[in-house]
């Protein structure tokens, strides 16, 4: 099969060349790789993917393998039989104008990713790394995870009949993430030191046992996100908004969504690019250094309340530079103070996110009052996780309980006698 299918592995630092099913995630020179697409084979088109918007056919229904030919283009007839497909995508576009007039944008929508199956926006990739793997034969897959990672994998692992092994770091670990990875059966390995330990170490572990990795840093991961992008175009009816804004954390998300979009413009689905923002939290905040710098990411030692971003040593940098470049994007980076006061602002809306998610909304914020994103302008901002990953952390904030945070939005429980005057006299405050 290696030598039949449309497309082919690159490197992203020597341009090396490689089968497109190889089972490898680095050239030899150590560089990433990307999926490169025979594009002049693709007949995809707005009218076929909005036809299959509205088909019940299993691989239709998914908001990954919906624009399969962009993702894994191997004849229905295969994908049918290997796809490891669980409703992932088809998430809600919020019409956020609530929210954005308290960040100081007339129109602004959220792309809300943690209403994928596990939670959040891991899912997209996690499909079609597991569909990968089951491809080649694989037995077992491997993650290094802050918590998302290793919920999808292992949901995904499970639904396949593969065996599923996670790295977590120690310490900061939300329950809410951990207790997924642990109810979906994988074999969970707590080791000493952070996410760029656990992630040095998977790597590892994977080249000596033959355990296929799916960790970001997995081609085939980047291809299942970029359908990110694509479902906010067709959200949008295939009109492009100004900005799209996201966290910044492995670096991943970013560099699959200007991938596809760049797809979709070279296939003439779309007309123009939007720009691209990524935000960083300050205490977790690689790229943004280096951007302001103009250098090469160094890492850094890692610290943000705000756990699915907290990386310091990034594998996806140099591909993650690359996409935001070609968007004419910016990097910014907020406090985990910033970052809790607009998942604060997200969660009263009705809407709600876990905190990495509202870096997104934090970051927002931010660019409109320097000047960079204009008030006038459409920004879709995406949130990556859902409320419920990181309970704790929103309990204690508006308990105003969290270490180094001032909690400015809070709506602390009331305690109140069995009374029904003063029940009522609470009521009417």
């Amino acid at each position: 099969m290696g030598t039949e299918v449309a497309w082919h592995l690159a490197c992203v630092r020597c341009d090396a060349t490689y089968p497109g099913l190889d089972s490898r995630y680095r050239c030899d020179c150590s560089g990433t790789l990307d999926v490169i697409h025979d594009l002049s084979t693709c007949n995809l088109t707005r009218e076929v993917l909005d036809a299959r918007l509205a088909s019940k056919a299993p691989l239709d229904r998914s908001g990954v393998w919906r624009f399969r030919e962009l993702i894994l283009p191997l004849p229905d007839e295969v994908l049918e039989g290997v796809a490891a497909a669980r409703g992932e995508g088809s998430t809600q576009l919020y019409d956020a104008s609530a929210v954005g007039r308290e960040v100081g944008v007339e129109d602004l929508w959220l792309k809300h990713e943690g209403e994928n199956p596990t939670g959040s926006f891991k899912d997209r990739g996690m499909t079609a790394a597991i569909t990968v793997a089951k491809t080649l034969g694989m037995s077992a897959v491997a993650c290094a995870s802050t918590g998302n990672t290793s919920a999808s994998m292992a949901s995904y692992a499970a639904i396949s009949g593969l065996d599923a092994i996670v790295f977590i770091p120690e310490g900061k670990i939300a329950f809410g993430k951990l207790s997924q990875a642990l109810a979906y059966g994988a074999k969970t390995i707590q080791i000493e030191g952070d996410f760029d330990d656990a992630m040095a170490l998977v790597q590892d572990v994977c080249a000596s046992e033959g355990i296929y990795l799916v960790n970001s840093i997995n081609p085939f991961r980047i291809e299942g996100q970029k359908a990110i992008g694509f479902e906010i175009m067709q959200d949008l009816d295939w009109q492009v908004p100004d900005w799209i804004v996201l966290p910044g954390g492995n670096l991943g998300n970013n560099t699959a969504i200007s991938k596809g979009l760049l797809e979709l413009l070279e296939l003439g689905i779309i007309d123009r690019l939007p720009r691209l923002a990524v935000v960083q939290a300050a205490g977790a905040n690689p790229l943004y250094t280096a951007w302001l710098g103009g250098e090469d990411v160094e890492p850094v030692k890692a610290d943000t309340i705000a756990t699915a971003i907290k990386i310091g040593n990034p594998v996806s940098w140099r591909k993650s530079m690359r996409g935001i470049e070609a968007l004419h994007g910016v990097v910014t980076e907020v406090t985990d103070d910033q970052i809790m006061d607009a998942k604060a602002l997200v969660d009263a809306a009705g809407i709600g996110a876990e905190p990495a998610s509202c870096a997104t909304v934090a970051g927002i914020h931010r660019l409109v009052g320097e000047g960079v994103i204009g008030s006038d302008e459409r920004v879709v901002g995406i949130l990556t996780g859902n409320v419920l990953k990181d309970p704790d952390v929103v309990v204690n904030y508006h308990a105003g309980e969290l270490d180094g945070i001032e909690s400015r939005r809070v709506n602390a429980p009331i305690s109140a006698r069995a009374d029904l005057d003063e029940i009522r006299r609470i009521i009417r405050q």
